[in-house]
């Protein structure tokens, strides 16, 4: 059976690469991730939501773009304390994704401030060996020490953190805080407001990879209000900006313009 540890060796710092995987959530956003050279991407929709599930067309986009495709799956916003439907659901499509040629999943589930173990456990079984990540949702566990421990133990191939803070640059010294207490067991990546004027400050932290959205906001004109929360008038839709998502990458990797 392949361990956590094997999946993430112990190399000298020199020699570690830093990742970079962008959250896209449309064919444009995949072809952006392609275009800069993004290591993976996190597919979702709904990124001012938080991220909800992709679509089954949406995967096969992602899947056929040749950037491998980790599928966020969560059935709706809101919290992350699951019902047994909701759980099903998650655990279907999970299965769905890797059928589909994911190469992983990211997922998230709590239960009393404390890591799901039930839902991380079956997600890892129905992933069938492709990469699990547990997301964001890390930020708000009660202890998490101990969660990064459980996770590592559990078979989950790495965590998405800010450390605690609202964006990953403010929480420096907590991310390598984290990275030494994984120890390799788990990988540790950092999101939350990575742009190409901190992402290298992020990625010295000993971070196995940096998350970012590059996102910008197209900003359009509706003369109707478009459902019941809309108001007529200016209205926005959020895009995958390719000059953001570059820097970010070219920040990581320590190359010049």
């Amino acid at each position: 059976m392949t361990t956590t540890a094997s999946l993430v060796p112990d190399v000298p710092d020199a020699e570690r690469v830093t990742a970079v995987e962008l959250a896209v959530q449309d064919p444009a956003g995949i072809a952006v991730a392609a275009a800069v050279g993004a290591d993976r991407l996190e597919l979702c929709t709904a990124l001012a939501l938080g991220g909800m599930t992709p679509s089954a067309g949406l995967v096969e986009t992602a899947v056929a773009s040749g950037v491998a495709t980790h599928v966020l799956v969560r059935p709706r916003g809101g919290a992350f304390d699951y019902t047994a439907e909701e759980l099903r659901l998650v655990r279907a499509d999970v299965r769905w994704a890797v059928a589909a040629g994911a190469a992983g999943v990211v997922v998230g589930g709590l239960r009393a401030g404390a890591v799901d173990t039930e839902l991380v456990r079956s997600v890892v079984e129905c992933a069938g060996g492709a990469e699990v990540t547990f997301h964001r949702a890390f930020d708000v566990l009660a202890d998490p020490d101990a969660a990064l421990e459980e996770l590592a133990g559990l078979g989950v191939h790495r965590v998405l953190t800010s450390a605690g803070a609202a964006r990953a640059a403010d929480a420096l010294p907590g991310l390598e805080r984290l990275v030494r207490r994984s120890g390799g067991r788990v990988q540790v990546m950092a999101g939350g407001g990575v742009d190409p004027s901190n992402a290298a400050r992020v990625a010295a932290t000993g971070v196995a990879a940096v998350h970012a959205s590059a996102k910008r906001t197209v900003r359009v004109d509706v003369a109707v209000p478009l459902g019941s929360a809309a108001p007529a008038g200016e209205t926005g839709y959020d895009v995958t900006d390719e000059a953001l998502a570059r820097g970010i990458v070219a920040a990581v990797r320590g190359e010049r313009g």
